[in-house]
């Protein structure tokens, strides 16, 4: 084993005891110290989820990508494994940046990521980008002896050894592999490559699945490609996006593409296109297939224009992911929902029905930052209808985050601009959500320093994290007008 990883093992270690529990949120994954962003490698191997992260264990601040690891029985109660990549060869140098992994025949895991080194002369310092393999047991990996498994050698014409990233790999009912790259031509507009393997190892171009027409965005990072329902779904993440309508507002964002796949030629057919995620913090999606049959998504729970910005500067880690969620395809867009092992650390149910809401209320027993909280709002049809509703949560007399729906407009917002920031960066996000007469359903997921809301079962979603003190844990209605509501709470734990 290199000397680099072993340092880097050394460190975490002892580093991570300096981070108490109570630190860090009950179920979304933080990294086991210092840096998060992509999740890589996201698997089922040897009878446990497998998590893999971008990883700078030495700051707060994204440098020296390494590998994290993590793994668990549920999704939802994580162990730390030692860091299981070190940017310790001359092609990987300067980062071993995202992919993913599976399973050989053998029993191995092969471990298929993006190794980063710089080039160029006096003034110039150009990235080289390559796609290398590990191979290990699931907790030591190996770096094979053939890397790069993919070079600038394996790129079409006019496509850009500095952007050649993200590989995501699977396997065909035939045994052999396949997986997709991102890279872009020199006017910056991203393609997705595929390529085709009988072993993991030894690769070949096959075909360009897909090119960006400028449409969405420039370079397509962290592409996914899978079967859902009897649809083809491509999942990437463009960079420098332009809002289209309520659509694309985060810069670097989120993109679902639904259509199909001509395996045959290898081409992707997109049909529709939304975000995943309308939210403020959500970046580089990925998927695994579990043993059940669920289609699992999991992505960094986090904006790229505020990776400065970083809370207290006693704050030993920085990044989380979101919730893993359970997906479907319905009405031609993709559905998303807590996955379900989520109820058993549910605790403390409280109910009410039909509750008339007018101006502000609290309501007995609704309060916390561990909290799952569903909400049904109806208008009063006996008077006009209701200018808006509010929840405001992580509150105190000084700080809270609201969510609110105006129905006149169909427009959901979040805004976290009294969380306790002290700087004025990006604080709301709005949705369109289709018009139910005034009806809204809502699901509210608090992990202490984040809030996920699904919104009408699954439909849309909107993540953002919230840096607010543990001490702010109360939650509020507001009503401009009349509203009824139905509201189950429960307490989230975990032993």
């Amino acid at each position: 084993m290199k000397q680099k990883l072993l340092f880097a093992r050394a460190y975490e270690k002892e580093a991570a005891k300096l981070i108490p529990d109570e630190a860090r949120p009950l179920f979304h994954l933080t990294p086991y110290t210092g840096w998060m962003n992509d999740p890589n490698g996201f698997s089922f191997y040897q009878g446990k989820f497998h998590l893999f992260y971008q990883y700078n264990p030495y700051d707060t601040v994204w440098d020296s990508m390494h590998w994290g690891h993590a793994v668990s029985a549920d999704l939802l109660k994580w162990e730390y494994l030692p860091a299981a990549l070190a940017p310790d060869k001359p092609y990987d140098d300067f980062g071993c940046f995202s992919g993913s992994a599976i399973e050989l025949d053998d029993g191995k895991q092969l471990l298929l990521y993006t190794g980063v080194r710089k080039e160029g002369g006096e003034g110039e310092n150009l990235d080289v980008q390559t796609q290398c393999v590990a191979i290990g047991d699931g907790l030591n990996y190996r770096k094979i002896a053939q890397n790069p498994v993919l070079d600038e050698t394996d790129l079409p014409e006019g496509c850009e050894r500095a952007n050649f990233r993200d590989p995501k790999i699977w396997r065909e009912a035939d045994g052999s592999f396949r997986c997709i790259v991102g890279t872009c031509e020199k006017n910056g507009l991203g393609k997705l490559l595929l390529y085709r393997s009988a072993d993991g190892i030894k690769w070949e171009f096959e075909s360009i699945l897909i090119e960006n027409d400028g449409r969405l965005g420039l370079m397509w990072e962290c592409p996914d490609l899978f079967e859902l329902d009897g649809k083809a779904v491509l999942l990437v993440s463009p960079q420098d996006m332009l809002p289209k309508c309520f659509e694309y507002h985060n810069g670097n964002g989120n993109v679902c593409l639904i259509g199909t796949f001509d395996k045959e030629n290898g081409h992707f057919l997109p049909e529709s296109d939304h975000a995943v995620d309308y939210g403020i913090d959500f970046y580089a999606p990925t998927t695994l297939l579990a043993p059940d049959g669920r289609r699992i998504m999991i992505g960094w729970m986090q904006n790229w224009d505020t990776t400065k910005l970083t809370g207290r500067k006693d704050r030993r880690w920085f990044g989380q992911m979101t919730l893993p969620r359970e997906l479907s395809i319905r009405n031609g867009r993709l559905y998303q929902q807590p996955i379900r092992e989520l109820e058993q650390y549910r605790s403390g149910c409280v109910r009410f029905e039909s509750r008339k809401i007018e101006g502000e209320t609290r309501l007995d027993g609704v309060t916390g930052r561990t909290v799952d909280l569903e909400l049904t709002i109806r208008p009063d049809h006996s008077t006009v209808m209701y200018h808006s509703f509010a929840i405001r949560f992580m509150q105190n007399e000084q700080f809270h985050t609201e969510l609110s729906y105006r129905p006149y407009e169909s427009l959901l917002r979040i805004d976290r601009k009294f969380s306790g920031s002290r700087r004025a960066y990006i604080h709301q996000r709005r949705c369109y959500v289709p018009p139910r007469n005034g009806e809204i359903k809502l699901r509210l997921i608090l992990d202490r320093f984040s809030a996920e809301v699904f919104i009408n079962d699954g439909e849309q979603v909107m993540t953002a994290t919230v840096l607010t003190e543990l001490s702010a844990s109360d939650i509020s209605f507001h009503v401009d007008g009349r509203v009824f509501m139905d509201v189950t709470k429960y307490d989230l734990f975990q032993e």
